[in-house]
């Protein structure tokens, strides 16, 4: 989610992405406590433990940089989030892939308008829904 962290995303499943971001997830849950990270981020305290517990709950791009910027040190959420929707802008542009190809790089998972909308940040994005579109579009670079 963050420049630099997941460079290899283009290499890896949607699943294996996932998974890394929710290791990323855990990994502030662990460092600076559960307790801690739903104060500071707003999250579900039971979201922040499953996290904290290696399992995979339903978590929004929103909720996951929330959780990232309760750290010291990282930016905050809103910053998190925007960088993490531009990472996917940028590499369509590089790419040069329009919606209709990623909706048809993901078997049509998501439509076109969709995918616009999550993109754009108009429209809620699951972690799953970016990993498969971060999976994609950084393959096609």
């Amino acid at each position: 989610m963050l420049r630099g962290e997941f460079e290899s995303a283009g290499a890896s499943t949607p699943a294996e992405l996932r998974t890394a971001y929710e290791e990323l997830l855990g990994e502030v849950v662990d460092r600076i406590g559960a307790e801690t990270v739903a104060e500071g981020s707003g999250a579900d305290p039971e979201t922040v433990e499953a996290l904290a517990a290696g399992e995979s709950p339903e978590v929004t791009l929103e909720t996951a940089a929330a959780i990232l910027a309760a750290e010291d040190g990282r930016p905050d959420a809103e910053t998190i989030e925007m960088e993490a929707l531009d990472i996917l802008l940028m590499g369509m542009t590089t790419a040069v892939l329009d919606v209709e190809a990623v909706a048809a790089g993901i078997d049509d998972e998501m439509e076109p308008k969709e995918i616009q909308q999550k993109i754009e940040g108009r429209y809620p994005i699951t972690l799953g829904e970016y990993a498969r579109l971060h999976a994609f579009i950084a393959g096609e670079r």
